[in-house]
């Protein structure tokens, strides 16, 4: 009896903690803002000063200027907490910055929709997040109108995502399981799949965190092919840790102490040696 009203009182504990999180109301409203009927995916960042608030009195970004246009492959580079993933949530406006403003088209974010703001922006992630469902529903997930996707445009997406040949070869295809986490598939293959969600997305605004960073050879340059055709036409943000990946970018952003210290083409930076040429020297006696 003592074991069953524990038990319960436990119970009882972890349901009151459930329902608090439930019932709490998000800082950030997805309700309101306007959506742009025209949206090329400029961005800029107009003395942006944030700190976390977890850790408010450390500013990660302190009076951050920074403008990307339209169509431009932007790479953010430096050291660890520099503060280039901030810059990636800060667009996906996962938080507000507490100085400055943040434009895309020349709307400030807060202006925007947030539905609408996140559904035109694509994210691949060093881990992308696949859920315990088939291959078909990880790709139409955050999709509008999810029966209306005929397999023929999935498996194009697919196609383009270097990923058909190896779906097709599951004995389900589109319906097979992939576990939680994507864990029935290798790193490459869940890569891929996370590439070829974005295709269908087709957003206007890409954001690379290191997509390639834990594979091997083969899996790294089957999803370097499917990422350049996903960028094509879109104005891309990548969130470099390997600088060897960086060296087609059209400018490279080089940030310290939440600024940008040092900007440019990779040959231009490395001639420069500046602050990029000591990161690719420090990784480079890394790696050696």
């Amino acid at each position: 009896m003592s074991t069953f009203y524990s038990e319960l009182m436990r119970g009882l504990g972890a349901s009151t903690r459930l329902w608090e999180l439930i019932d709490r109301k998000p800082l950030i409203s997805f309700e309101g803002g306007v959506t742009l009927p025209h949206f090329s995916g400029s961005v800029d960042f107009a003395n942006v000063s944030f700190a976390y608030p977890s850790r408010p009195e450390s500013m990660v970004l302190s009076d951050f200027n920074l403008s990307i246009p339209a169509g431009s492959v932007y790479a953010l580079v430096g050291a660890s907490g520099c503060g280039k993933s901030t810059v990636g949530s800060l667009v996906l406006r996962l938080y507000d910055c507490q100085k400055g403003a943040i434009n895309v088209d020349g709307h400030n974010i807060k202006s925007l929709n947030l539905k609408w703001l996140r559904r035109n922006i694509g994210v691949v992630s060093q881990d992308p997040v696949l859920f315990s469902f088939s291959v078909r529903e990880n790709i139409l997930y955050g999709t509008d109108a999810q029966d209306k996707v005929p397999d023929e445009i999935l498996e194009d997406v697919l196609l383009k995502a270097n990923a058909l040949e190896f779906v097709k070869q599951f004995p389900k295809g589109l319906d097979t399981l992939v576990g939680e986490r994507g864990v029935m598939l290798s790193g490459g293959q869940r890569q891929r799949i996370a590439i070829a969600r974005a295709l269908l997305k087709n957003p206007k605004i890409l954001i690379l965190d290191e997509a390639t960073s834990a594979l091997d050879a083969e899996s790294e340059n089957l999803v370097h092919q499917a990422l350049e055709k996903l960028m094509t036409g879109r104005t891309v943000i990548t969130i470099a840790h390997r600088l060897s990946t960086v060296k087609n970018a059209d400018v490279i952003i080089v940030l310290g102490n939440g600024k940008v210290i040092e900007k440019g083409k990779y040959d231009d930076l490395l001639s420069n040696r500046g602050h990029f040429h000591r990161l690719v020297q420090l990784q480079s006696l890394r790696t050696s």
